[in-house]
């Protein structure tokens, strides 16, 4: 068994993998104050509150989009399982062909995820990532990873918005019955998640012009449940996909690494 680590900007998934499949899974809030002895202890106490052995991993992985706390974690998880994690980034093998102007700018995120499209769906593929940003990656019809819209995360919006008009309220991220709303709340719901589904339609209506050919979608990210539903386009939801993405590159690389 392997634990891998999706480290984001708002939390850390953790999931415990028997090759590509998942036993469990558990978050750990992100916080770039924390120690690497800190993020041990909540390791170890998630991980012994689901019934695991915090030493019974043979190998772990590691992808972060947060680099002040990539090292940290490293440490946390060696300290926590008595194994170093393979961190994704230059050198490890994932078997993706990245076609950006400069392939160093890709986020091990993003990377991660076409490791596992690549192994679970046909391209061309849009990858839409919907967490504390949306991304949506393109891989073309020989599986290469082209690159991508970049937007502000849906939740990420519904908070500036909130935060910065006085007479707008906080509400839960859920769709109104009308797009046409009739009241501040279910106006602000309209824009959210309906604002949000028909810019996913319309990103996905300009890729597949771009390729001159239709894609399959996929959706990942706390929020795409949310979100998906409400598209124009079918748009397959995957929840584990950067967790069955990691434990691909870890078969990849074939690394077992224990600390010292």
């Amino acid at each position: 068994m392997i634990l891998a680590l999706d480290v984001g900007n708002t939390n850390i998934v953790l999931g415990c993998m028997e090759g590509t499949e998942i036993r469990q899974t558990f978050r750990v809030a992100t916080d770039r104050l924390r120690t690497e002895y800190e993020y041990a202890v909540a390791f170890d106490s998630q991980l012994r509150f689901c019934g695991v052995d915090p030493k019974n991993f043979s190998g772990a992985i590691l992808s972060s989009v947060v680099p002040p706390l990539t090292n940290v974690l490293s440490r946390a998880v060696a300290k926590a399982t008595g194994v170093r994690p393979l961190i994704v980034g230059a050198g490890v093998k994932t078997g993706v062909n990245i076609l950006l102007d400069d392939p160093a700018e890709a986020g091990s995120d993003l990377i991660v995820a076409a490791a596992a499209a690549l192994r679970l769906y046909k391209p061309p593929l849009a990858l839409i990532d919907m967490g504390t940003a949306t991304t949506i990656s393109v891989l073309d019809k020989n599986g290469s990873f082209r690159g991508g819209p970049i937007v502000p995360g849906v939740q990420l919006s519904l908070d500036a918005l909130t935060a910065r008009t006085s007479l707008l309220p906080k509400i839960p991220l859920e769709a109104p019955e009308r797009c046409i709303g009739t009241n501040t709340v279910d106006s602000m719901k309209s824009g959210s998640v309906l604002g949000a589904a028909s810019m996913l339609d319309g990103m996905l209506d300009r890729i597949e012009d771009e390729l001159g050919m239709k894609v399959t979608a996929v959706a990942t990210g706390g929020i795409a449940s949310s979100i998906v539903p409400y598209c124009r386009h079918s748009v397959v939801l995957n929840d584990d996909l950067l967790l069955y993405g990691l434990a691909v590159i870890y078969e990849k690389n074939g690394r077992r690494e224990h600390a010292d």
